[in-house]
């Protein structure tokens, strides 16, 4: 299929629009030398610039018509007879990690959605450790040593290995798992925060042959997701407006698990969708052809 130039120009330009509240505060940030927990988050952590987001893709088997000169100077793209599009013949070298990570979303969405962890990860993280080495610039809502009993009076049960990687030491030994990456495609589930903010990775992996209104939906709960993650973890955030959701209370671990399950099924509409975009690309050529 070929696009005409008004249409995918038209295209691009809502993506941008719609991709805009969620760069603007990083770049506004950027420059003057600040930094957010929640919406810097994304962007560091995976390491997708704003300018990537902000770019629209018509993903593989789609060409542009008109001038497409912009796409040409990219070196995922091609000009073939008809347009400008995806260059398929990169294909075979990214075959076997989109496979991979096909298989972590089939198998991750094979199993229920376990929801006893109560972000407890994000404590671990900064279990018995001092205080001018925790990770965030913000103070520990109940100190060093009421977090750390909040620890010890829970059982650790994260799955995620790219969470419990970031374990204090003296934290990995309580967890009820050890999580590695051999085994993340036999651990990962549907519940898992770090699993759910981890679409909006796989998407951006299968940039420029992917759908990029996926790749935005999933950005969008991946913000959400990190939100409560970070509402749910020890630091005291009030001052950038968000009400702690108090885990080592009975109420708080409620509230988490409500709006936990609530992202979990958000995640699995999108799971699914992701799984279809990588099985549409899988089953793409891979030789170069015109399309």
């Amino acid at each position: 299929m070929t696009l005409d130039e008004t249409d995918w120009r038209e295209r691009a330009a809502r993506h941008r629009e719609r991709a805009e509240p969620f760069v603007a505060g990083r770049l506004r940030r950027r420059a003057q030398g600040e930094k957010h927990p929640v919406d810097d988050f994304l962007f560091e952590y995976y390491g997708y610039s704003p300018a990537r987001l902000s770019r629209w893709h018509p993903g593989a088997g789609v060409l542009l018509g008109g001038d497409a000169s912009e796409y040409a100077a990219l070196g995922a793209y091609r000009s073939y007879d008809a347009g400008v599009g995806a260059d398929l013949g990169r294909i075979p070298a990214r075959r076997d990690g989109m496979e991979w990570i096909r298989g972590l979303l089939a198998m991750t969405a094979t199993r229920p959605a376990r929801t006893d962890c109560f972000g407890l990860h994000e404590w671990a993280m900064v279990y018995r450790q001092p205080v001018d080495e925790v990770r965030h610039d913000w103070p520990l809502r109940l100190g060093p040593d009421g977090t750390d009993a909040v620890v010890e009076a829970h059982q650790l049960r994260c799955s995620h290995i790219d969470a419990f990687r970031f374990f204090t030491p003296p934290a990995a030994p309580l967890n009820a798992v050890t999580p590695t990456r051999e085994t993340q495609r036999a651990l990962e589930q549907p519940g898992c925060l770090h699993a759910n903010m981890d679409l909006y990775k796989w998407a951006s992996k299968l940039v420029p042959l992917g759908d990029s209104d996926l790749l935005l939906d999933c950005f969008a709960l991946a913000r959400d997701v990190r939100e409560l993650d970070m509402r749910a973890a020890p630091y005291d955030l009030s001052d950038l407006g968000y009400e702690p959701v108090r885990i080592e209370t009975v109420d708080g671990k409620a509230a988490y698990v409500r709006l936990q399950r609530a992202h979990a099924e958000r995640a699995a509409v999108l799971r699914a969708r992701l799984l279809a975009d990588y099985d549409r690309v899988l089953s793409l050529p891979s030789a170069i052809r015109e399309v």
